[in-house]
């Protein structure tokens, strides 16, 4: 069983940045490709970046390209998502998982909120 725990979310002004922190346990993330997703009330949860397991490949949404970007750090087990130039459509809880998600490995999230 891995738990996986988001951190670093906050308040920030449009234009700010924000780096966000997931930490494993239980199991090394060295196998899987991982990704950040997020989600606002009342929407589906959405994905935002992926990386392969050998951090070879990257993806990103659209809406976050050139914007955002995601490491990993399969020593430590965790992951790293980057954000800058923010929005306030960027304001959503955040959530790392692999890619595909599985459904027990959903953390508590981080929460960002982008003021304008």
């Amino acid at each position: 069983q891995v738990k996986l725990v988001e951190s670093g979310g906050g308040l920030v002004q449009a234009g700010g940045s924000l780096t966000l922190s997931c930490t494993a346990s239980g199991r090394t993330l060295s196998h899987y490709s991982m990704g950040w997703f997020r989600q606002t009330p009342g929407e589906e949860r959405e994905f935002v970046a992926a990386m392969s397991h050998t951090g070879r490949n990257t993806y990103y949404a659209d809406s976050v390209k050139g914007r955002f970007t995601m490491s990993r750090d399969d020593a430590k087990n965790t992951l790293s998502l980057q954000m800058n130039s923010l929005k306030p459509e960027d304001t959503a809880v955040y959530y790392c998982n692999t890619r595909p998600p599985r459904y027990n490995f959903w953390g508590q999230g981080t929460q960002v909120t982008v003021s304008s």
